[in-house]
């Protein structure tokens, strides 16, 4: 499979790992659906495949791709995002290692570090990963990881890859970034000095709600390594099915993502100037505290948005009940705009911790609608 493709983003996500198929010439990758390998002699192996829960050539497609796109030599694809973070866990940690959280984690990767990963004897600690004293003052000897999300989920605040980048490896430690918001077309942490990327590929690299699915992309060979025997030990890679799901996706991701940013912006201008929200959050707007970090190390903002509603909770609830194009759901990156409340739905795990989010707050997944159906919509559930 070729992965020496060269040229720009949208070349390499359609081309990347994907030949021909060399019967019939078939231009997109099969899905191998077989469990297993026939062979001609004991102990050999035809094309390096004995078994699809070691490996597949549709999954193996999926992850010479997607590594293309992050400027990765390595990558992994799993059955979630949550099992790409466990896998990648158990891979470099081991009881007694700490790791340093930011304080608006995702609710599941916190529900993994603290429920899951916390009685295996795995410590950590959360903090504004924006304050970088805050986290050089949170380092301690057994620190082993940083995990950081940017832009973050459901807040939208955006760190400093490089900066974060510099104490990690002061300290002697890994810095992981989930990338799923901003997606490899918009973000690259690989290059800004991040160690390990993280993909829920649910979102947007699938693109279509229809597939679950999660991705580890790196270039550290010795982490590479346990990881693959991890994900070979576990199980937890992705199926053939949910591979080819996924890589079908990732061929439109980079004219999907410029309409998500194209209507992202329009309705975070929208309801900046609307009397009932308090507030947006959103780092393509100027006063935006991280707008300015944003500016650099992405190259568009994205296409989640979150706000705040003045009259509180309950006004928040009635507004995520009134959209009638934005679908009353969780998750996020599909074609198809979402809406929901994160409080009670996405990020009910933490609540009454350091992590719980404001109960005012809304959360879009603004998909690639007609923008001004959106603005309808919106405007009619806000009125």
């Amino acid at each position: 499979m070729r992965s020496d493709v060269g040229g720009g983003f949208s070349t390499r996500a359609i081309h990347a790992g994907q030949d021909p198929e060399r019967t019939t010439g078939a231009v997109i990758v099969p899905i191998y659906q077989t469990s297993t390998f026939a062979t001609d002699e004991v102990g050999t192996s035809k094309a390096g495949y004995d078994y699809s829960r070691a490996g597949n050539p549709t999954r193996t497609a999926l992850e010479v791709a997607l590594a293309s796109t992050e400027g990765a030599q390595f990558g992994f694809t799993f059955a979630s995002g949550m099992a790409a973070e466990d896998t990648l866990l158990r891979a470099a940690l081991r009881p007694g290692d700490h790791i340093i959280l930011p304080t608006d984690a995702y609710g599941g990767t916190y529900r993994l570090v603290n429920a899951i990963l916390g009685p295996w004897g795995i410590e950590h600690t959360a903090v504004p990963l924006t304050d970088l004293d805050a986290v050089r003052a949170a380092v301690r000897p057994q620190t082993k990881m940083i995990m950081a999300e940017t832009p973050t989920n459901p807040l939208l605040n955006i760190f400093d890859i490089p900066a974060l980048a510099d104490i990690a490896h002061t300290a002697g430690a890994t810095l992981v970034v989930d990338n799923t918001f901003a997606t490899p077309y918009l973000q690259n942490p690989l290059s800004l000095g991040a160690d390990v990327v993280v993909h829920s590929t649910t979102k947007y690299v699938g693109g279509h709600s229809d597939v679950i699915g999660g991705a580890l992309l790196l270039n550290d060979g010795e982490l590479a390594a346990k990881i693959q025997l991890h994900s070979k030990s576990m199980g937890s890679g992705s199926s053939p099915f949910d591979s080819w799901l996924t890589l079908r996706g990732l061929k439109t991701l980079a004219v999907r993502m410029e309409r998500h940013c194209d209507n992202a912006e329009k309705v975070a201008a929208m309801l900046s100037e609307h009397p009932r929200v308090s507030q947006v959050l959103y780092p393509g707007l100027t006063d935006h505290p991280g707008h300015h970090v944003a500016a650099q190390q992405m190259r568009r903002f994205g296409g989640m948005v979150s706000f705040r509603m003045a009259g509180g909770r309950e006004d928040a609830i009635k507004v995520c009940s009134r959209t009638r194009v934005f679908l009353l759901a969780e998750s996020l990156g599909g074609v198809e705009s979402l809406i929901e409340h994160p409080g009670l739905m996405t990020h009910m795990s933490v609540a009454g911790s350091k992590l719980e989010v404001p109960d005012d707050l809304i959360r879009l997944s603004v998909g690639i609608e007609d923008v001004d159906d959106l603005l309808g919509d919106l405007t009619d559930a806000l009125s």
